[in-house]
């Protein structure tokens, strides 16, 4: 009777001891959260961020207290840096062009192309909503005016004469521009 009662225990336990094991060797899922960073600080803006694409809303005075004045006069009030004098005019560093003031993911080094006008030009920005349009009729002249599509600041203006495969030209103000090497 022993025998029979430790062989009937055994057929018991033993299917607990494998659904148990069974229970164990079943894999985790990885938690980990990964935490995108910003490619460049500027600690006293607190809307800069090169991962939110989250649109903006802040006012103008906002914006005065957070931007360099150089950086305001041409991302708020649409005024424009003199040709062939800002840093991004003449380079063909490979990387990424993201907004001054926000840190919105503007253009990649691959749709840059020298136009001889004296400022940064691109083909084709990063995605559709990165750049978004308004009409500028300013200084007697019939122009397409391009605003960042985060935060609506003044990057420069659109022109119907670049090159293939889009035939735009993205007429860019460097100073309204940050740029992140591919090496960095």
């Amino acid at each position: 009777m022993k025998t029979k009662t430790q062989i009937f225990s055994l057929c018991f336990l033993i299917p607990l001891f494998i659904l148990q094991a069974c229970g164990q060797s079943a894999k985790k899922q990885n938690t980990n959260t990964v935490v995108m960073e910003n490619k460049i600080s500027k600690p006293g803006n607190p809307y800069y961020s090169n991962t939110d694409t989250t649109k903006l809303n802040v006012t103008n005075a906002e914006w005065k207290k957070v931007l360099p004045e150089d950086v305001y006069d041409v991302m708020r009030n649409a005024d424009t840096e003199r040709p062939f004098t800002g840093k991004y005019w003449n380079t063909d560093e490979k990387g990424t062009y993201y907004c001054a003031s926000c840190g919105n993911l503007l253009f990649r080094s691959g749709a840059k192309f020298a136009s001889s006008c004296g400022w940064p030009s691109f083909f084709e920005q990063d995605n559709k909503k990165s750049v978004v349009y308004k009409n500028d009729n300013s200084l007697g002249m019939e122009r397409i005016e391009a605003l960042c599509g985060r935060c609506g600041g003044h990057l420069g203006h659109l022109f119907d004469d670049g090159p293939e495969p889009t035939g735009k030209r993205y007429c860019m103000n460097s100073i309204a521009l940050d740029f992140v090497p591919d090496s960095k």
